[in-house]
């Protein structure tokens, strides 16, 4: 199972990247548990100053606006 947290405020951006992860991993049949942290200093601690932030299991791998589904695929798959 892959572990993946969304970092964000919970703005539209942040709650769409999460809807995105959600959607790319169930259609490649992968088990994620995913976990959006809003707390501003939990955040930082990632080093992530633009959000949405994705981490999957624990290495960043985005940080800043939505990012592409085939990168998403990419990350879930790795």
């Amino acid at each position: 199972m892959k572990h993946v947290k969304v970092l964000g405020s919970g703005c539209k951006r942040c709650l769409t990247a999460a809807e995105m992860v959600h959607a790319e991993a169930k259609k490649l049949g992968i088990d994620i548990s995913v976990e959006k942290v809003t707390d501003p200093a939990l955040i930082a601690g990632y080093g992530v100053a633009a959000t949405p932030g994705i981490v999957v299991d624990g290495k960043v791998v985005h940080a800043g606006g939505l990012p592409k589904p085939e990168d998403l695929a990419r990350w879930l798959k790795g």
